[in-house]
This record gives C-alpha cells, sequence and structure tokens, in this order.
C-alpha cells in the first residue's frame, strides 16, 4: 500500500489568491523575501483578503536567498509572540522553505536543527497553526512537498530538511503572481522543474501517480518555458508553468529525487550558482550516467518527439540554451585552482546528501566528482 502526499487544498489558476477571504482563523504570519511581493501589489492583496477573512496579519519579511537557519530562529520568535493559527509562505522558495521551519521552532522552540537533518524527524506540527504556501516563482513545487532547504553558511553546506509533516494545508497556484518575474529566475526555475520532473520519474521509488505527473510536467515545460522567457507577459504561459511546477513537486514529493539535486545543493551553497542553473548544468550528464542501469528515460524522450535517452540529454542542453542559461560550472567564473580545492569536499557532501539515495544508480564518491569534473569542464560523461 502506498499513500499520496499532497497539500491538503490546491486552488489553481489566474486570480485563485482570492480565496484566502474563505479562510478560518484569527492570526496570521506572512513570511516573504525581499521587495518584490510589496512592489507587485501581491502581500498588501494578501493582507487584505485576510482582513475580510476576519484574520489580522503580521509580517516577517527579508528572507534571504538560500535561507539561514539563524534567519528561522528569527521568524520563528516573531511566531512566538504573536501567536499566529496560520503561517504563511508568500514568494520564492526561499521564503516558503524559510517559513516551514520557522513553523518548527515556532511549535517547538527547544527543537535540535541538526537532528532534524536526518530525514523524516521533524516532529509532529499543527499543534499551534496550520501552513498556507503561496509560490511567486515556478520551479520547487515547495507549495506541496514535505522539504525545506536550509543553508548553514558557516560550513557552506545546504540541508534538505525531508518530513512530511511540511507538507502545506492549502496551496495558492495563481500564475497571476508571477506576472513580474524575471527572465532570468523564470529560466533558472522553469529548468528547475525539468529536472523534478526527469529525476522523479527515473528514481527507484516506483509510484504511477508521480510518473503521470513528471510525463505532464515535463511536456509543459517544453511546451512553455521558451515562450515565457520571450514574452514574460503571456498569462497562459505563466501559469502553465506555475502548473507544471506543482505537478513536478507533486510527483518528487512521492518519489523523491536523484543525484542532480546532490550535486546542485553543494555548488548551490559553496559558490551561490542558482539551484536551476546547476541543475541544468548537471542534468544531461547525470541522464547519461544513469542511462546504463535505467531503462526509463525513453518515456520521457517519447514525451518530447525524441526516442533514446541521449535524445532527451540534448534537449535538455538545446533547452538550456534557448532560455539562456550556462553550459558549464566554469562559466560561472569560479577557478579551476577554487574548484580543485574544493572538490573533494563537495563530492562527499554530495554523496552524504539524502536525494543520493533515490537515484537509480548507486554513485562513489569517485564517481561524483568525475561528474563535477565533466560538468566543469562541459566534458561528456560516458562511464
Amino acid at each position: 500500500m502506498s499513500k499520496l502526499f499532497i497539500a491538503g487544498e490546491v486552488f489553481h489558476g489566474i486570480g485563485c489568491l482570492e480565496e484566502l477571504k474563505n479562510v478560518n482563523g484569527k492570526k496570521a504570519v506572512i513570511v516573504t523575501g525581499g521587495s518584490s511581493m510589496r512592489n507587485n501589489g501581491t502581500l498588501d492583496k494578501t493582507v487584505n483578503f485576510l482582513k475580510e477573512a476576519g484574520i489580522e496579519s503580521a509580517i516577517f519579511d527579508g528572507v534571504e536567498e538560500d535561507p539561514s537557519s539563524a534567519t528561522c530562529f528569527k521568524g520563528a520568535k516573531l511566531m512566538q509572540d504573536f501567536q499566529p493559527d496560520w503561517i504563511i509562505g508568500l514568494g520564492g522558495c526561499s521564503a516558503i522553505d524559510a517559513a516551514k521551519i520557522m513553523w518548527v521552532f515556532y511549535e517547538y522552540p527547544d527543537a535540535d536543527f541538526e537532528k532534524m537533518i536526518k530525514p523524516f524527524t521533524v516532529p509532529t506540527l499543527r499543534n499551534k497553526a496550520k501552513f498556507i504556501a503561496i509560490p511567486s516563482t515556478s520551479g520547487t513545487g515547495t507549495e506541496t512537498t514535505g522539504l525545506a532547504v536550509i543553508t548553514d553558511r558557516e560550513k557552506g553546506v545546504k540541508y534538505p530538511i525531508v518530513s512530511y509533516e511540511l507538507t502545506p494545508d492549502i496551496a495558492i497556484v495563481d500564475g497571476e503572481i508571477c506576472a513580474s518575474m524575471p527572465a532570468h529566475v523564470t529560466s533558472n526555475t522553469g529548468l528547475d522543474v525539468l529536472t523534478h520532473c526527469v529525476e522523479a520519474y527515473v528514481s527507484n521509488i516506483e509510484n504511477n501517480y508521480a510518473d503521470a505527473l513528471a510525463k505532464g510536467g515535463l511536456e509543459i515545460v517544453f511546451n512553455n518555458l521558451k515562450e515565457v522567457v520571450k514574452n514574460p507577459t503571456n498569462i497562459n504561459a505563466r501559469q502553465n508553468m506555475h502548473d507544471a511546477s506543482f505537478m513536478a513537486g507533486l510527483a518528487f514529493n512521492n518519489a523523491w529525487l536523484g543525484i542532480v539535486h546532490s550535486l546542485s545543493h553543494q555548488v548551490g551553497a559553496l559558490y551561490g550558482i542558482p539551484h536551476g542553473a546547476s541543475n541544468a548544468i548537471f542534468l544531461p550528464n547525470v541522464i547519461r550516467y544513469n542511462e546504463k542501469v535505467s531503462k526509463r528515460f525513453p518515456d520521457l524522450a517519447k514525451v518530447i518527439g525524441k526516442e533514446t535517452a541521449e535524445d532527451l540529454a540534448q534537449a535538455v542542453e538545446t533547452l538550456r540554451s534557448d532560455v539562456n542559461n550556462y553550459a558549464t560550472i566554469k562559466d560561472f567564473g569560479i577557478t579551476l585552482e577554487d574548484w580543485d580545492k574544493n572538490l573533494d569536499y563537495i563530492a562527499n557532501n554530495a554523496f552524504l546528501d539524502p536525494c543520493t539515495g533515490f537515484n537509480p544508480r548507486t554513485p562513489t564518491v569517485q564517481e561524483l566528482k568525475d561528474i563535477y569534473n565533466a560538468c566543469y569542464h562541459g566534458n561528456i560523461v560516458n562511464f
């Protein structure tokens, strides 16, 4: 028997933010990032819709990209003072992920962050509050996943905190909120969606629901990402990509991910490479690496009118170029000296990353180093 893990209620479509008017509660803390949600009017709309529902709001803003545990502790302190019965993550994945961990420390002030790094160790939530996720980027699918990625700044490591307790109670998937998203963010997040679809489909967990969602999400990405990067005001393409992000998130929430994410978490934490951009660099070579043991890649290739795993890898490379993303790690200005100095460190961390355990092919640390080097230089993996 299997259980399908999904946000408790899902509202999707242009203008569905208005569903906040129907929420029952007394107080809400809205967690958001920089100024984009304020500047495009979404934050005010959120506060006003909650007010119509009779809910008083407090705002924690300024969540940084790749949020730190320190930021989560600060947000939890605000929640402990305000005592909300709803926590709302509004914005990009960083804001929503941070809000999830703030939620944990709101309900459990003495929780041990280091212990929660081990998968499925988050304590039982919803004793004080429930969670609403309102994404402004079409990428991580965090609005329907039991996942939050938090960065340890001192160690230079990203920790995926994995627990179904973190799955939101309500997800609001409104493509209108994404209309002001810059082209480079649209590109990066869209490539993240693509990676989620591929890795969920070929993971070592078999799940018919995840398979169908992964295939559907992949088709939407190939049909819409170039268009929405070129024409950012195409609201239908925006909603399509937002839906694909949710579909991919639901897929990997039930089948999990692989070493593309294990590799990306490290270069994101150490070098600040955008997550979707690094995923798109690693994905073609990881397809080639995993193809040696998995026969599932042709299924995905056929979704986009191709035949083989190599066809799929090359289609990813073409799409990556079409949406103006880099092809190698060195393109980000990382010197060979710096790369070689840190290679053992990031490869070992990637090996220990929780996503590695769901990859269809079990890697060695040396193989991860070899993939890293190939993607740094722009070489093709053939082992």
